[in-house]
């Protein structure tokens, strides 16, 4: 495996060598490449006898119709980067010649790109990072990053940060929007010193905690109590990188929402990675016959269901319910778990296995899952993948703040109703404590009066006015080796209070239905923490401590042996 079976002369190894981490191993990585000539070039790759450094010195460096020196000269110089994108179009066809005859949609994860979106809504994002497969979002936090600050909007004037939705702007709930908005801003803004000062109160700092990593920690639980007052209009960043057939899918989706917002955003989106990576987003074009098709059954699927839902569902009332409800599970998991486990070390069937599974004692069955769970010496020790054989169906209503942090976990099956003030609000215990309780509950109620006032003409535009404290219901649908992921991560010290009590209480029910399984879960944390980030900051404090010591030592080195070590 050391050594390559291909044969390059001195002249191509110089060639190559810009483009490959080496050129005489049988393992390398591409280096210097932009996306739509990576793509195509893998493509080509998995039907090929040739090694890829031979198929990119054939058929790309040395293929006129690839427009490859054009392309490169652009990537690796921006003075050149409009010549590149000439040379790009002029190359398109070639290119899609290529990833249309060499292989399926999978040809399309073979490029990749990173988009900003900027200065999009909270709700916005929650569409986005619906998207599960192919791509990886990082959202702006609402616990290190004031909301406090105003931006200048279009018209020149100051605004706080929240998206100015033009449906809403232009109808006769302009100034109810817009003032129910900024008295939701308002309002963070007052309570930001009383509730730091009321953490401080209630927390003081250890001797042992330096000043900074306590300050980090009172500033991020204080962000986490008051960040409920943010409206889903609350405009923030998102960094995004995808492969090609994950940008294809959000585009054609985004078009499909019934949000103008959305729509914008894929128009954007889809014209941005045209210049980067166009022959994997072709199909998100609104004139490509594929987005029409599925514009077409997108919508015919949403009008089918809805109407079906006024008629069977419109009239039943809704029940109150627990945050957390265990809908169903596997009564055979224990079986399918251990048969699962087993397999890949038989030579049996599966059926065979479960069926010998199924006669074993209690005790050896309990032994065996006992002693693999032992073997877990902290979260980060993953159990073995026939734990995914073990599901469980949850029912969940929180608050949209701590929905926000839970659905970004995509290994699992999620879908949320849409937001509403229906199902009331959370008031977290500093506020009432801060003496902010009265001020709090009038804005939550002037915000509700403001959704069902605006919902009446406007359904969808409505919920950009509904603040994060107010509850939304979705259900999980999630395997038992991803439940000890979200349950023990989420659980941690370092945890928004909301969220962990979800997270410990989903182990709760699964612990109740089958207390064997549930012990998988060993590292969920069940405790209650004020400053739940200290400690984390305090690591972090010593850790740059112990940084600035190591340069402080090696430069005394560096020093006293005269610049050589």
């Amino acid at each position: 495996m050391d050594s390559s079976n291909e044969v390059f002369t001195t002249e191509e190894k110089e060639i190559l060598s810009s483009y490959v981490s080496n050129t005489d191993r049988s393992i390398f990585a591409l280096t210097n490449l932009p996306e739509v000539i990576k793509g195509a070039l893998f493509s080509r790759y998995s039907r090929s006898t040739l090694g890829l450094r031979s198929l990119l010195l054939r058929d790309f460096i040395q293929e006129k119709d690839a427009k490859f020196s054009e392309i490169q000269a652009g990537a690796e110089n921006p003075d050149s980067a409009e010549n590149s994108k000439l040379a790009i179009e002029s190359a398109q066809k070639f290119y899609d010649r290529i990833l249309d005859g060499y292989g399926d949609d999978s040809i399309g994860e073979l490029g990749g790109a990173h988009l900003a979106l900027e200065n999009i809504s909270i709700l916005a994002t929650k569409t986005v990072q619906d998207s599960r497969i192919g791509g990886s979002p990082l959202e702006k936090s609402t616990r290190y990053v004031s909301f406090a600050d105003k931006i200048r909007i279009a018209s020149g004037k100051e605004e706080f940060r929240f998206y100015q939705e033009p449906t809403l702007l232009n109808s006769v709930h302009r100034d109810l929007y817009l003032e129910t908005c900024r008295n939701l801003f308002e309002t963070y803004v007052r309570f930001t010193e009383p509730i730091r000062e009321l953490v401080r109160k209630l927390m003081p700092r250890d001797s042992k905690i330096s000043q900074a990593a306590y300050e980090r920690s009172v500033v991020a639980r204080a962000y986490d109590i008051i960040r409920g007052l943010l409206p889903a209009s609350t405009l923030t960043n998102m960094g995004v990188f995808g492969n090609g057939r994950f940008f294809e899918t959000l585009i054609t989706k985004l078009r499909s929402e019934p949000f103008g917002e959305l729509n914008q955003i894929a128009q954007f989106t889809y014209e941005e990675l045209s210049k980067v990576i166009p022959s994997f987003v072709r199909r998100a074009d609104e004139e490509h016959r594929y987005f029409q098709d599925y514009q077409n059954f997108a919508k015919a699927q949403q009008e089918l269901v809805r109407n079906f839902a006024t008629t069977h569902l419109g009239g039943m009332p809704a029940e109150s319910a627990e945050s957390v409800r265990l809908i169903d599970y596997d009564e055979e998991a224990e079986t399918k778990l251990l048969a699962a486990l087993l397999y890949t070390h038989s030579g049996l069937t599966l059926q065979q296995i479960r069926e010998s599974v199924k006669t074993m004692s209690e005790t050896e069955k309990t032994r065996l899952i006992e002693q693999t769970i032992d073997l877990r010496g902290h979260r980060r020790h993953k159990p073995a993948r026939g734990l995914e054989m073990a599901f469980y169906t949850f029912d969940i209503l929180g608050d949209y703040g701590m929905y926000r942090d839970l659905q970004r976990h995509r290994m699992l099956t999620q879908e949320r109703q849409p937001l509403t003030t229906s199902y009331g609000y959370d008031t977290p215990d500093e506020i009432e404590d801060a003496g902010l309780g009265a001020e709090y509950h009038r804005t939550m109620s002037s915000s509700a009066e403001a959704f069902e006032t605006i919902a009446k003409d406007f359904p969808h535009e409505a919920q950009y006015v509904v603040p994060m404290s107010y509850n939304i219901r979705w259900y999980v649908h999630i395997n038992l080796r991803a439940l000890i992921w979200l349950t023990e991560i989420r659980s941690t010290p370092q945890g928004h209070t909301g969220y962990r009590r979800i997270a410990q209480e989903m182990f709760r029910k699964v612990e109740e239905a089958q207390p064997l399984l549930a012990k998988y879960m060993k590292f969920v944390d069940l405790n209650e923490y004020s400053l739940g980030r200290l400690s984390a900051e305090q690591r972090q404090e010593d850790k740059q401590v112990w940084q600035i010591i190591t340069r402080l030592r090696f430069t005394v080195c560096c020093s006293h042996f005269g610049g050589v070590l």
